[in-house]
C-alpha cells in the first residue's frame, strides 16, 4: 500500500516549508501529495522535492474539488502517514468594518474545509499516522482585531484536542500547531483592513522553517500542542491563569 503525506496550503508559507521538511525527513514515504490553488506554485515546489509528488490544484472550500479528491483517495487507496493541514486565512481589523463575505470565507476555510479534509482522509490512516492541524496562538484567547480569525483557530485547537482523544485507541496522533506571528504571505491578505504589521507583531515574528521544524519534532513526541518558542509558551501559560478581560483589553491596545 502506497505511503503518502498530504499537505494543504502547500503553495506558500508554512505549507510550502512543510513539504520541503517532510520530503527531507521521511524517507519511507512513497509520495507526497501537495494541495493548493495555484498550479504554478505547486509545480515549482514539486521540482524541489526528491520524493514522487502528486499535485492537486484545487480549492478545498469547493465541494466539487473535494469530491474529485475523494474519488482519487478511493481509487488509489493510499496509506496516509501524515495529513498536514496548513490552508487557512486571516483578516486583521474591526469586525464591523469587514464584509460578511470575508468573515464567512475565514470560517469556511479555517474550520469547515479543515474538518472536511480530515473526514475524507481519516479512513485511509493507520496506527502511527499523524494529523497536524495549523491553529494559532490566537486560539488561546479572544483576540480583538482578529475576532473571527481567533475564534476559527480556537475551533481548530479544540477540534484537534478532542479528535486526539477519540483516535488514541487507534494509535493515530493529532497535533495542533499554535505559532505566533510567522513571516509568510499571510500578512499580505490579513492587513487588507488593518494598518500594517504592528511593532509588537514584528517583535514576535518567527520563520516558517522554525515553526515546521518544531511541529514535526513535537509530532514525533506525540504532543498535543506545538508552540514555536518560549515567548508563545509563556503566552499560552498566561492565557490559562490570568483573567481574560484585562488581558484582552491589553491585546486590544497592542495589536
Amino acid at each position: 500500500m502506497m505511503k503518502v503525506a498530504i499537505i494543504t496550503g502547500a503553495t506558500s508559507g508554512i505549507g510550502y516549508e512543510a513539504a520541503i521538511q517532510i520530503d527531507r525527513r521521511f524517507t519511507s514515504l512513497d509520495e507526497i501529495w501537495i494541495i493548493g490553488r495555484r498550479e504554478e506554485k505547486l509545480l515549482e515546489l514539486q521540482r524541489k522535492l526528491k520524493h514522487g509528488v502528486r499535485t492537486f490544484a484545487m480549492d478545498v472550500t469547493k465541494q466539487t474539488d473535494m469530491e474529485e479528491f475523494e474519488d482519487v483517495l478511493y481509487k488509489l487507496n493510499p496509506n496516509i502517514r501524515m495529513l498536514f493541514q496548513s490552508a487557512g486565512m486571516g483578516l486583521h481589523g474591526k469586525f464591523a468594518e469587514m464584509t460578511a463575505k470575508d468573515q464567512a470565507a475565514m470560517i469556511r476555510l479555517n474550520c469547515e474545509a479543515l474538518t472536511d479534509m480530515t473526514s475524507l482522509c481519516l479512513p485511509f490512516m493507520r496506527r502511527g499516522s499523524h494529523i497536524i492541524n495549523l491553529a494559532s496562538s490566537a486560539a488561546f484567547l479572544p483576540f480583538p482585531g482578529y475576532s473571527v480569525y481567533g475564534a476559527s483557530k480556537a475551533y481548530v485547537l479544540n477540534f484537534s484536542r478532542a479528535l486526539r482523544a477519540e483516535l488514541k485507541s487507534k494509535g493515530i496522533h493529532v497535533l495542533a500547531v499554535c505559532p505566533g506571528p510567522v513571516n509568510t504571505p499571510f500578512f499580505d491578505v490579513s492587513e487588507r483592513y488593518g494598518k500594517g504589521i504592528s511593532p509588537f507583531k514584528k517583535s514576535m515574528m518567527n520563520t516558517p522553517e522554525t515553526v515546521v521544524r518544531r511541529a514535526l519534532g513535537d509530532a514525533a513526541l506525540h504532543k498535543a500542542v506545538s508552540v514555536d518558542g518560549p515567548h508563545i509558551g509563556a503566552f499560552r501559560l498566561l492565557a490559562k491563569v490570568l483573567p481574560k478581560t484585562p488581558v484582552v483589553a491589553v491585546l486590544n491596545k497592542v495589536l
